[in-house]
């Protein structure tokens, strides 16, 4: 009998403090098909994004990244750092602040 076969995925998560008069903006560029997702999709190894909001804390996001592996991502960062930075220089206006949560590894049959 075979073992199931397991996919590693990973996951960056990151959370915003979204400025009050920001938030529609914000929640088009970062959610799953925003300018961000745009960017990320320049590369076959992106699985997608989720964009969570806090229904407690207002203003408060997270983002999930999914990727196929740790190394897919480092490359996608080296190779588009340029778009990288300017588009995270573009909208760090509706933010109050950012943090990288972690970086997660999955795993699913």
């Amino acid at each position: 009998m075979t073992e199931p076969q397991h996919h590693a995925i990973w996951i960056a998560v990151w959370e915003f403090q979204v400025r009050p008069e920001s938030i529609a903006e914000f929640e088009c560029a970062y959610g799953p098909d925003g300018l961000w997702a745009e960017l990320f999709r320049r590369s076959s190894a992106f699985m997608g994004t989720e964009l969570l909001r806090d229904k407690d804390r207002g203003g408060r996001y997270l983002t999930i990244d999914r990727w196929t592996s740790r190394e897919a991502l480092k490359q996608f960062k080296e190779q588009f750092a340029e778009d990288y930075a300017e588009l995270d220089r573009a909208l760090e206006k509706l933010t109050e602040r950012e943090a990288l949560v972690g970086d997660f590894e999955s795993t699913r049959a």
